[in-house]
């Protein structure tokens, strides 16, 4: 008898039996009754075996294989029985045992951590008996947000928020329930982590935020450790390891070393926990100055001659050794190199020299060594300091040679001005000395004085002929200048629309010195004439001290022309236009460094007065460096605006034209559209931001004029000048945005400017600051960048002075001089006598060095300022 189908539920009891007959001898036991699953023996399963005889050599086995336990899955299958009789097995028929039940899982829903809005799968399997098995996914249940009908996955696009998984299976027997897993939101790595600002020893860094889904991030783990360490140091072997708030996403890592190299990382934490960290980026400390001055320095004097010698500094140096100074008494700065002596020649014989030495890297100068004062050497022999060579003849003072030069020069100069006015007078008229006063009888015979009119119509006459209405005229009667009072000069620059001349201006009272500009535009109707002399009558009432001032504006009549062309009369700038004056700082005979401080404050001048133009409604629309000058106080002042208003409302940007037209500077809505308002001016100061941070160079360099519109729609702007501030561009930047309206105000842009240079480092005290010329032919920018001459050759003698004076060398020829004792003073009051220009502000001297150079010219410094503090007294010394 063979095993039957049994057919049950998951978790009852199962019984199968197993029936066997057969023939003997009665002393010989029957075989053993062996139970199969699915062909392989149950060798401990749970069985019961008894025979019986039934009747002569006949007996019957009776096996029976229980489940008494709950049946489980792996109960399932084909069971069979056989038995081994004389090496031959007889094997029963196949009986099964099949369960039938509510289905089970196999893989159901896990716990995991996800970054927000990526995408993931998630898995459930169930199987039956009975199939087919239908899986549904539910969501944060109960209730359920969603529920999908699905086999065994299910793709999820991305969470935002922190979920809770589960699915049910359900066949004909029922439902079960699967386990539920918790899919945990995080936020994603922090991005751009970089060093926005790096000092000597510390780094301040800033970061893009991760993204953390429905969940703020409240704080990030900023870690940093030496470059080069294992990157699976723990937090307690780091450097640094700090939480910090956000906002803001920035944090500053103090007390590094300086020109160092170090690791960092970012990871950002939300209430459900923290992201993953961000690669590591390795930064880089600035240099810094040596800590402790050279040592062993000793020196020989030797007549004219010393030889002054050291070792290098101990400790760390900080940075890169490039050299070293050495201050001596003369007062001299000359600088050694990486060698370890220097041999100073002087002039002249000296009773002793004190001389000091000190380390410099790329960051400045170290701390000098104590001053020494050397032994004296009289014909070859060495004494003591205490003793004096014999009495010698007293250096030539050139104190009072200063002073008889300086009253020579006055008078001469007194003479030249009498020969002048007495020559201008005598062109008053074409006579000559027929009209020159005569006395008779104690009255004058001729009492006229000829007005160079030379049949020139009035500015009056001229407003009449061209048809003038009379309200404007009013208007205009402060504006008029006539043609006669305006002697024209030289040409001092030119352009594609007109150009600039130096003028004299004759007043009631005085003549002034003034720039003409003339315009290229023809004005072909009545129209055209009034609205650019109304134009001209508002621009006159305009005070402010960043914007060019207009002095008036006269006619000037050409025969072949229908309507006078407009002459312009603006205030003379003593350096010019910005444009030239920052050019010829990066690329004049001698380049000098303008610091940041300057350039700022540029900014801030035009940002003022361009701040005041559009509170007064009025557009510039060509703003450009070019089109800022500067005044003798160097401050900028905003020029050319509105003037230019025919230019680009006309036809002059047909083909042909267009490589001529500044359209660098012109926002692209204007390039487009020909629309002008103060947004496009912000476009055009954001260039003009760009030129002063380069120095003087031409935006957008190696883009044609006729591809420049197409540049700027693909979204391409100007790049961020080398050693710009961060703050700075983003401000220039945010001038270049596509939507004028999301363009900052010109307030707006001053306001931040303002601020910008405010958080910039002081310049020093400049009253605290000689600056002496020592070249023979020191000039002044022009108008256009030339130069005027100054003074005549200032010979100078400093040598012979037994105190010690502490000086540094800015530019060839030029030194800074810190008086450390009373005797000094005389020195200062004699280059008084002489009146040396001295500094008013530090900003109009960088463009005033001596071209000539020096036997050993020392590298102008990098703009850092230090205090150092005078031997003699508590004042500090500031060193640029």
């Amino acid at each position: 008898l063979s095993p039957n189908v049994v057919i049950s539920s998951l978790g009852k009891p199962v019984t199968l039996h197993c029936t066997l007959k057969g023939t003997g001898d009665e002393e010989v036991d029957p075989p053993d009754v062996l139970w199969l699953r699915d062909g392989v023996p149950l060798l401990y399963a749970d069985t019961n075996q008894f025979q019986f005889h039934t009747g002569g050599t006949g007996w019957t086995i009776m096996s029976t294989l229980r489940y008494i336990e709950k049946v489980q899955l792996p109960d399932m299958g084909a069971y069979r029985c056989a038995v081994l009789s004389e090496g031959h097995q007889t094997m029963s028929e196949e009986g099964s045992i099949q369960l039938e039940g509510l289905p089970h899982f196999s893989v159901e829903p896990q716990h995991m951590s996800i970054v927000a809005n990526v995408s993931l799968t998630l898995s459930c399997v169930a199987h039956g008996p009975p199939e087919p098995v239908r899986v549904i996914w539910l969501q944060d249940a109960p209730p359920p947000r969603f529920t999908r009908t699905c086999c065994i996955s299910f793709a999820c696009p991305g969470l935002n928020r922190t979920s809770t998984f589960s699915c049910e299976a359900h066949n004909h027997k029922g439902v079960a329930t699967s386990g539920s897993g918790t899919i945990t939101v995080l936020p994603s790595k922090p991005q751009n982590l970089r060093a926005a600002e790096v000092t000597p020893t510390g780094l301040r860094l800033t970061w893009q935020p991760a993204f953390g889904g429905d969940y703020p991030i409240v704080r990030c783990t900023v870690q940093a450790k030496h470059s080069g360490e294992s990157s699976s140091a723990g937090p307690d072997e780091m450097i640094h390891n700090q939480n910090v708030n956000v906002p803001p996403a920035a944090h500053f890592i103090g007390g590094l070393e300086p020109h160092s190299l170090y690791a960092v990382r970012v990871a950002c934490h939300s209430s459900q926990g923290p992201s993953d960290w961000s690669p590591w980026v390795e930064l880089r400390t600035k240099e810094g100055v040596p800590e402790n001055p050279p040592v062993n320095v000793s020196g020989a004097l030797n007549g004219t001659d010393v030889l002054v010698t050291w070792e290098e500094p101990p400790g760390k140096l900080n940075g890169e050794l490039q050299g070293y100074r050495v201050e001596y008494s003369t007062p001299l700065i000359a600088d050694a190199g990486l060698d370890t002596e220097l041999s100073i020649n002087l002039s002249v014989p000296l009773s002793n020299v004190s001389f000091r030495v000190c380390a410099y890297t790329g960051a400045g100068q170290g701390p000098w060594t104590p001053t020494q004062t050397n032994e004296v050497t009289c014909k070859q022999q060495t004494l003591p300091v205490s003793q004096t060579c014999p009495s010698t003849t007293p250096a030539f003072s050139w104190h009072w040679w200063y002073v008889v030069m300086a009253v020579a020069g006055a008078v001469s100069i007194a003479v030249l001005m009498a020969v002048y006015v007495a020559k201008l007078r005598r062109k008053e008229t074409r006579f000559g000395e027929a009209f020159e006063p005569m006395m008779e009888s104690g009255e004058l015979v001729v009492r006229y004085r000829a007005r160079r009119t030379y049949s020139r119509r009035t500015a009056e006459a001229t407003l009449n002929s061209l048809g003038i209405s009379d309200d404007l005229k009013q208007k205009l009667q402060d504006v008029m200048v006539d043609r006669h009072k305006l002697t024209l000069g030289k040409t001092l620059g030119e352009g594609e629309f007109g150009s600039v001349m130096e003028g004299m201006l004759t007043q009631e009272e005085a003549v002034l010195k003034v720039a003409v500009k003339t315009m290229k535009i023809a004005i072909c109707t009545r129209s055209e004439m009034e609205d650019f002399l109304r134009e001209a009558a508002c621009m006159k009432e305009f005070d402010h001290p960043n914007v060019m001032r207009l002095l008036g504006v006269c006619l000037q009549t050409v025969e072949s022309e229908g309507y006078p062309s407009p002459v312009v009369i603006l205030p003379y700038m003593k350096h010019g236009d910005l444009h030239s004056y920052l050019l010829y700082s990066r690329l004049g005979d001698c380049p000098v460094y303008l610091p940041s401080q300057m350039l700022v404050k540029f900014m801030t001048d035009i940002a003022r007065g361009m701040e005041y133009l559009s509170s007064k409604n009025f557009i510039h629309r060509d703003l450009a460096a070019r089109n800022c000058m500067l005044n003798e106080n160097m401050n900028v002042c905003v020029a050319d605006f509105g003037l230019s208003k025919k230019i680009y409302n006309g036809d002059y940007y047909r083909q042909g034209r267009i490589s001529k037209m500044p359209v660098k500077w012109i926002a692209i809505e204007s390039l487009a559209d020909r629309v002008y308002t103060t947004k496009s001016d912000g476009w055009s100061f954001g260039v003009t931001m760009w030129e002063i941070a380069t120095r003087g160079q031409t935006p957008y360099p190696g883009v044609e004029n006729s591809e420049i519109y197409d540049y700027l729609r693909q979204g391409n702007r100007l790049k961020q000048p080398p050693d710009c501030l961060d703050s700075i561009y983003a401000l220039m930047f945010s001038c270049w945005l596509l939507s004028p309206k999301d363009r900052p105000s010109f307030e707006s842009l001053r306001c931040e400017l303002e601020k910008a240079l405010k958080d910039l480092p002081d310049t020093q005290d400049p009253d605290e600051i000689l600056y002496v010329n020592m070249d023979e032919s020191s000039m002044e920018l022009g108008a256009v960048g030339g130069r005027d001459p100054l003074c005549g050759p200032t010979p100078l003698c400093l040598k012979g002075l037994d105190s010690v004076t502490t000086v540094e060398v800015h530019h060839p020829n030029r030194y800074v001089l810190c008086p450390q004792h009373e005797t000094n003073r005389a020195l200062s009051d004699s280059l008084e006598s002489l009146d040396m220009r001295l500094s008013s502000s530090t900003a109009t001297l960088p463009l005033q060095p001596s071209c000539h150079s020096t036997p050993n010219p020392t590298p102008a410094p990098t703009p850092t300022v230090e205090l150092l503090e005078d031997r003699d007294s508590s004042r500090k010394m500031p060193w640029q």
